[in-house]
């Protein structure tokens, strides 16, 4: 059975991630950083998923990004809200997080050189995102050369690091879709980018927007409860 490294932050994206390589058949460890992030809620998240899915193997790791600042997520900072699709797409928001997947891949690459894992899974998407450098395919395509030629493993194994990005061309309501026939359970996801409280989601960010409109899109209805949005 191939090792794999998945990344979990708690959120829709990556839970879907981390049931599609489980489906793989894959022999999982998973990854989560807690970074200073302002919805850390998701790590809560992460754990439940994890014991959903009865995953053996949970790392959660502990890094500082809020230190160097710059993103409404680890900064002071206000979270855009209330945006419509051409604000989203008009520019990088301002809780786009400095170099994070280069960060969190990084971890990931030297983890996987130790278990011996040549696979790394991450759940970036290049169509419902909000803009983000870092979650396009040219990007992943870089850091996989990278890590190939960065580790001991790329130079002595005959297995090469793989970085498997199965949502990257996804529709949000496809990858909903994907994950519901996955078995996975949303209600224990969370995107909220600035939570109310208890980890209820504000249902105005662009990533509760984006995901919403992927439930709509999907014709599904969104687990969570959204207490600014109820009528």
């Amino acid at each position: 059975m191939s090792k794999a490294i998945v990344l979990l932050s708690g959120g829709l994206d990556s839970t879907t991630v981390l049931a599609i390589a489980i489906d793989r058949g894959y022999e999982i460890s998973v990854l989560t950083f807690n970074y200073g992030q302002r919805h850390d809620f998701e790590i809560d998240c992460a754990k439940d998923i994890v014991a959903h899915f009865n995953i053996k193997t949970h790392h959660i790791t502990n890094i500082n990004l809020g230190f160097i600042g710059g993103s409404a997520l680890t900064d002071d900072l206000d979270v855009p809200k209330d945006r419509d699709l051409d604000e989203m797409n008009s520019e990088i928001p301002i809780t786009y997080v400095p170099a994070r997947n280069t960060i969190f891949l990084s971890y990931a690459l030297a983890l996987a050189e130790v278990e011996r894992a040549f696979n790394i899974f991450i759940g970036v998407n290049a169509l419902d995102y909000s803009g983000y450098p870092d979650c396009r395919p040219e990007y992943i395509e870089a850091f996989q050369t990278m890590g190939r030629l960065a580790t001991k493993s790329g130079i002595e194994e005959k297995e090469q690091l793989q970085i498997h990005t199965p949502l990257i061309k996804m529709k949000k309501s496809e990858i909903i879709k994907t994950g519901m026939v996955l078995d996975v359970d949303y209600s224990i996801t969370h995107s909220c980018y600035d939570p109310i409280s208890k980890g209820q989601p504000c249902g105005r960010c662009d990533a509760c927007q984006l995901r919403l409109k992927g439930f709509m899109e999907a014709r599904m209805v969104d687990p969570l409860n959204y207490p600014e949005i109820q009528p």
